[in-house]
């Protein structure tokens, strides 16, 4: 199996990237169901011709613009993504369906932009007019902030080709997550709470007395077995500002923190999604593919190549 890699270097339209993840998991529920043995095509010829090959999983890495997310636990009263289209110009905070968790920080709130508009530099000084977008998700979980300092991977997956449960999933990335730690000399662990969760490297010899606070949040979709979203890994503290603002993924008197408040200095939004992707293929390689050193039922990831959004897009 090979596995596609879009890494958009600059920060990032998040419609444009939620449509892009829209049509890549669209391709992969077409192939399921066109090439499941009960399908309409399958059952009008005696000997179907055999199908082709599924399109590759992909994974999307990615800095977006500022943007508070909810959950399917999280929805607002009108339980639907407004489309950015039908949406006008003139359209205010006091336009948007809110879900209680974001009532408080309204006025901070603008309706998504277009998927073709350059966010890149869209977003404010957090001490001069911060704003951030609102987009209800399908994804689990509860609300949730990304944004500049961030890296955001999105997988789309057929889990079954991979030999994953929908738990083993969510470990993957969790364990994705921690060993991408690791590699900075930061120790991650999961607990009852969703999420990767770390303790200050201050009070590295007095962990068991001190709070965890979460360096990323976990949320993810899944239809008929095909995987979308993924995780928030915050890098630099530039996001702090923004989660003060709300009880992230709706627990209370919780915080955050980045690797650089951490004290890992110097690293970049990239360095991590490399990073993150060499963990994740490993992770699966390790612990789920079907090989002669491991006894899983997966197919194992041979081979991480790089795509442009236009290659997805024009295959």
């Amino acid at each position: 199996m090979r596995l596609a890699h879009l890494h958009l270097p600059n920060i990032s339209s998040f419609t444009r990237v939620s449509d892009l993840q829209k049509t890549l998991t669209t391709r992969l529920l077409t192939h399921k169901k066109l090439s499941s043995p009960g399908s309409i095509s399958s059952q009008e010829h005696a000997h179907p011709p055999a199908s082709p090959p599924p399109p590759d999983p992909t994974v999307i890495t990615f800095t977006p613009n500022p943007v508070y997310t909810t959950g399917r636990r999280d929805l607002p009263p009108s339980n639907t993504t407004p489309s950015s289209a039908a949406i006008p110009k003139t359209a205010t905070s006091k336009k948007l369906s809110l879900p209680p968790s974001l009532e408080p920080i309204r006025s901070l709130l603008t309706p998504p932009t277009s998927a073709n508009k350059n966010n890149s530099n869209s977003h404010d000084h957090v001490h001069d007019s911060p704003r951030a977008e609102y987009h209800p998700t399908l994804r689990g979980g509860q609300t949730t902030y990304h944004g500049p300092g961030q890296m955001v991977a999105y997988t789309i997956l057929d889990l079954k080709r991979l030999g994953l449960t929908p738990r083993c999933h969510i470990r993957v990335l969790e364990n994705s997550v921690i060993d991408l730690l690791a590699g900075y000399g930061v120790k991650g662990f999961v607990t009852e709470d969703p999420g990767v969760w770390v303790h200050d490297s201050a009070s590295a010899g007095d962990q068991d007395q001190e709070p965890a606070k979460k360096i990323t949040a976990v949320g993810v979709h899944l239809r008929r077995n095909i995987s979308s979203f993924g995780v928030g890994l915050n890098v630099t503290n530039e996001p702090m500002w923004f989660f003060r603002q709300i009880v992230a993924c709706g627990l209370e008197g919780r915080e955050v923190t980045s690797l650089a408040g951490l004290g890992v200095n110097g690293v970049g939004v990239d360095e991590v999604a490399s990073a993150f992707v060499r963990c994740f293929v490993d992770r699966v390689n390790r612990d789920f593919a079907c090989t002669s050193s491991g006894g899983g039922l997966g197919e194992k990831i041979e081979e991480v190549y790089p795509v442009t959004e236009e290659d997805l897009l024009d295959s």
